[in-house]
């Protein structure tokens, strides 16, 4: 009989328990907080050095990078129960810039509790925000301005400038090169890119994740599309442009999520 109660007793305290521990998680996911996308430059398996860095191509070609600055949009977050959170799109556009101490990571506020396991993201601004013509960019478009990407009103956004000098087996003193991309013509360029989260980034009230992303150059010219700079340095439109915005797709990849 003594046994019976006691084993009943261990099973109270255990559903005890577990209702306690699930009344606490229920508790931690609730109210808002804060998350972080870190843009960490790179090429190849290098952390990116602007100025000095050579940088070798699988054609031979040798690039030294002095600028890389892209636009980032339009984010969108998705919860491990697919619940999709599409952050306020006023604020959800941000200059990258490895030449900018601290522009290299967009912080997102006020992002309900939960845990996110994909992210999507736009590189450029996308045709429904500059159809609101130059008064309906809001603070933005002085930003762009500004930071040099903006070309003009009626050009538009530069989504990407990348530039540098390079050499190569046929040019062997250093020549520059330019590619911007963006609006040319009737292309528009705007591409985004959608990423699995390896572990869920934990939005807490009291925990700001950070995603750790790795962006590869080396993808913007010797991606699944080769662009040899020796046959053109000043890429900016034309035939070439579009190939290397499908490169752009290619130069993002999830690193780790820090939750702490």
């Amino acid at each position: 009989m003594k046994n019976t109660i006691y084993r009943c007793l261990a099973v109270l305290a255990v559903s005890l328990f577990t209702v306690s521990c699930s009344n606490s998680d229920e508790e931690a996911i609730t109210g808002t907080g804060s998350l972080n996308i870190e843009y960490d430059n790179a090429f190849g398996s290098n952390d990116l050095i602007l100025q000095t860095q050579a940088n070798t191509t699988s054609n031979g070609e040798v690039l030294k990078i002095n600028k890389i600055k892209y636009i980032i949009s339009n984010i969108v977050l998705t919860k491990d129960d697919g619940t999709v959170l599409t952050y306020p799109k006023s604020e959800s556009y941000f200059i990258i810039d490895e030449g900018t101490i601290g522009a290299q990571v967009a912080e997102l506020k006020n992002i309900p509790a939960g845990n996110y396991t994909k992210v999507k993201f736009g590189i450029g601004v996308d045709k429904a925000q500059f159809d609101l013509g130059a008064t309906g960019q809001g603070d933005f478009l002085t930003t762009a301005n500004t930071a040099g990407m903006l070309w003009n009103w009626t050009s538009g956004y530069k989504f990407l400038a990348y530039e540098g000098t390079f050499t190569s087996p046929t040019q062997t003193t250093a020549a520059p090169f330019t590619i911007h991309t963006g609006q040319t013509g009737t292309d528009y360029n705007y591409t985004e890119v959608t990423l699995d989260l390896p572990t869920n980034a934990q939005v807490r009230t009291t925990i700001t994740p950070d995603v750790h992303l790795i962006v590869d150059l080396s993808k913007i010219t010797d991606g699944t599309n080769k662009i040899n700079l020796s046959e053109q340095a000043t890429i900016m439109g034309g035939a070439k442009l579009p190939l290397i915005v499908k490169n752009v797709e290619q130069m993002f990849r999830v690193d780790h999520v820090h939750n702490d």
